[in-house]
C-alpha cells in the first residue's frame, strides 16, 4: 500500500495566493503528519509562533558533504535546516513516522539520553501559475541545527567507515570524514571525560536500536569540536534512508560476485543491523577517554551487550 494515502488523514493541506505580483502565483503546502509534529515541537521548541517567524527567513545554503543536485537552505537567524528530500526517503519517513515521534516523546519526557537531530516538520511545497499553468513542487524537511550557536573548529561528518576521506586542502569550516578523524588522532585526538563518554555511548546505543529496528541505515553522526568551551556537539542526521529492495539487491549482487570482482567481498551497503554495530564500534574508538572524579574501578570500560543493557548514566552532554 502506499504510505502516503493510507496516511491521507494524518496531513494537512494549505493554500494561498500571491496576488502581490503581476504573474499570479497559487501556493499550495501539504504539512505531513501535522498534529503529531505539532506535538513534538510544543516539547522542544520555545514556541510555535518563533518557529514560523524563522522560516519566513531563510537564504539558500550550500551544505558541505551534501549532494550536489539537493536543495538546502537556512533560517535566517542559523536554528534551523531546510532539506529537500526525495520520494523514497519521504516513504520510509512516512513508514517509520509512528516509531519516531513516540521514541523521541519518550526520550524527551523521560530525558532518556538521545543525539539525533531532530526532524519538526516535513513539507511539500507546490507552486502554480495561473498564467500558463507552470508548476513546480518540492518535499523538504525542516531540522534543527544541532551546531547553532557555536563557533567550530573542526566538524566531522562520521559514519564508521574507514574509507570515507576527504583532502584537507583548505577552508577552516571543511567537514571531515572518518579516516581524517583517524589520521588527527596521532596529533590531535579529541578527549572526553568518562561521565561524558558513558553518556555519548548510551545516547548512540538508545539511538542505532531505534533506527535499526525502524530498518534504517546510512545515518551519520554529525560533531563539532568547540574548543572555546571545550565542548563537543553531536547529532545523528540522515536517518530517512531504509533498507529497501534495490539496498538489498546491491548487497546480494556484492556479495555473490555475480558481476565480476570477488566474491563474498565486503558490499559498501550493509543491513541495519550489520551498520548499527559498526557504527557503535566505531564511535566507541574515535572519542578518548581521559580519567576523572566520575571514574571507578567498578564501570570504567565496562563493555555493553548489543541489547544495549548497562547501568550507565544517563545524558548526551559531552565535555
Amino acid at each position: 500500500m502506499d504510505p502516503l494515502s493510507s496516511t491521507k488523514s494524518l496531513h494537512v493541506k494549505v493554500s494561498f495566493g500571491d496576488d502581490g505580483s503581476s504573474d499570479k502565483v497559487k501556493f499550495t503546502v501539504l504539512c505531513y503528519n501535522a498534529k503529531r509534529f505539532e506535538a513534538l515541537r510544543k516539547m522542544c521548541c520555545p514556541s510555535e509562533l518563533d518557529f514560523i517567524r524563522s522560516l519566513s527567513r531563510c537564504k539558500k545554503w550550500k551544505a558541505q558533504g551534501g549532494k550536489s543536485n539537493v536543495f538546502f537552505a537556512k533560517t535566517s537567524d542559523d536554528r534551523f535546516i531546510v532539506k529537500q528530500v526525495t520520494k523514497t526517503e519521504l516513504e520510509s519517513f512516512i513508514k517509520i513516522a509512528p516509531g519516531y515521534f513516540k521514541y523521541l516523546s519518550e526520550s524527551i519526557s523521560s530525558r532518556s539520553p538521545t543525539c539525533l537531530a531532530k526532524i519538526l516538520g516535513i513539507y511539500q511545497v507546490c507552486a502554480k501559475h495561473l498564467k500558463g499553468g507552470k508548476e513546480a513542487k518540492m518535499d523538504v524537511l525542516v531540522m534543527e541545527n544541532v551546531l547553532f550557536g557555536r563557533n567550530l573548529m573542526r566538524q566531522y561528518d562520521l559514519k564508521g567507515s574507514r574509507s570515507r576521506y576527504v583532502p584537507q586542502s583548505s577552508g577552516s569550516n571543511k567537514v571531515l570524514l572518518d579516516q581524517n578523524l583517524i589520521e588527527s588522532m596521532r596529533t590531535s585526538p579529541i578527549f572526553v571525560s568518562n561521565k561524558a563518554k558513558r553518556l555519548l555511548e548510551r545516547a548512540i546505543w538508545n539511538d542505532t536500536a531505534f533506527l535499526a529496528a525502524s530498518d534504517v541505515m546510512d545515518y551519520s553522526l554529525l560533531v563539532g569540536v568547540d574548543e572555546e568551551k571545550h565542548e563537543l556537539v553531536v547529532g545523528i542526521i540522515d536517518y530517512m534512508r531504509q533498507y529497501t529492495w534495490d539496498k538489498h539487491l546491491e548487497t546480494w549482487v556484492k556479495a555473490s560476485g555475480i558481476l565480476g570482482g570477488p566474491k563474498n567481498a565486503s558490499p559498501t551497503v550493509i543491513s541495519p543491523k550489520q551498520y548499527k554495530k559498526r557504527f557503535r564500534k566505531a564511535m566507541a574508538t574515535y572519542f578518548l577517554m581521559i580519567p576523572d572524579q566520575w571514574s571507578s574501578h567498578t564501570t570504567s570500560g565496562k563493555p555493553q551487550s548489543d541489547t544495549g543493557e548497562d547501568n550507565g548514566q544517563q545524558g548526551t552532554a559531552a565535555k
